[in-house]
């Protein structure tokens, strides 16, 4: 992994959403919901971004997409920052950088047949011929384990792993180098969560894939991943290689989250870390460290200065004053 190049590289993004209040409907405030945030992807590994509902991982996928326009910060593909592009120019490169929803049905239009969902990409990105669209079609829907008989039909036909497998057919089509995965498995069933995410492995080998996997389950995180970030209130807590993380997590909130997975041993005795406080307000966060006023651990320096995101060890990166040498 360590001698593949970055294909994405974020540095300091920040998404702030403006609090209107009033008549006037006048800026009062912003919600924080990215914070700040660096970190790289290498070409063909899975990344994933973990946390609790509101942490702000799926805001920084969709700010990456320029589906939310960013506050400030970087964000690198090809040597070039596409938050700096032109928007007429970005849509070129969106067929790049692909994003699948949680949910499909509400990404597809219900009005479009599958053939038609698969071919408008290509279309709309002139990649291809209405012929050669529909051949690409063809061949696509039987990758995502969908048969040729299936392209006539419309999404409401199928269920929710099948529209899911539709989904990815259409993200993939265009032949993207990365694909971001805001909870694409979390409305799925368990079974049919399993086969997608072997799906999503087996592509991601076939057509040398780069994943953001975005999710709140620890579990299929573990299966899928090479590297996790943790986050919260909008801000990088900790990021490890998979095994590292799970096996040896820094930070407090990484350690609280990894006691909550179940385990399949019932003999097996595990101590759960019980976090106190109601989760801060993203348009009111905390000074010092945002996870302080939780931490069992905090102390007096953790409320005047916020911990630098540092890399403690061989690739593992975390902010928390525990670690720093002046305590």
């Amino acid at each position: 992994m360590s001698e593949k190049a970055y294909v994405l590289e974020v540095n300091n993004l920040k998404k702030y959403f403006p609090i209107k209040a009033g008549l006037l409907k006048k800026t009062v405030g912003h919600v924080k919901a990215v914070d700040d945030i660096s970190f790289k992807v290498r070409e063909t590994e899975t990344l994933s971004l973990v946390g609790e509902s509101g942490c702000g991982k799926s805001t920084t996928g969709r700010t990456i997409l320029r589906l939310y326009e960013s506050t400030s910060g970087e964000v690198f593909f090809k040597g070039k920052n596409i938050l700096e592009i032109p928007k007429s120019q970005f849509r070129k490169m969106r067929r790049d950088i692909q994003m699948i929803f949680q949910d499909p049905f509400s990404s597809l239009n219900p009005r479009m047949t599958v053939k038609e969902l698969l071919m408008e990409p290509l279309l709309t990105h002139g990649i291809a011929s209405k012929k050669e669209a529909f051949t690409l079609a063809e061949e696509m829907i039987e990758k995502v384990g969908l048969s040729k008989e299936q392209l006539s039909r419309y999404p409401h036909e199928f269920s929710g792993g099948q529209r899911q497998r539709i989904s990815i057919a259409r993200a993939l089509i265009v032949k993207p180098k990365v694909v971001i995965l805001d909870e694409a498995v979390s409305a799925l069933d368990v079974s049919i969560q399993s086969q997608i995410l072997n799906l999503l492995i087996k592509l991601q080998e076939e057509f040398e894939l780069t994943y953001i996997f975005i999710s709140h389950d620890l579990n299929v995180v573990k299966h899928l991943s090479n590297r996790v970030g943790v986050m919260f209130l909008g801000q990088m807590m900790e990021l490890a290689e998979t095994d590292v993380l799970y096996d040896n997590p820094l930070h407090p909130y990484t350690k609280a989250l990894l006691s909550a997975i179940p385990s399949l041993d019932p003999t097996e005795k595990k101590e759960r870390i019980i976090l106190e406080g109601d989760v801060p307000d993203p348009s009111n966060p905390p000074t010092g460290c945002p996870f302080r006023l939780r931490c069992p651990h905090a102390f007096e320096r953790c409320a005047s200065e916020k911990p630098a995101f540092v890399e403690r060890e061989d690739n593992h990166w975390v902010a928390c004053h525990l670690y720093d040498e002046e305590n």
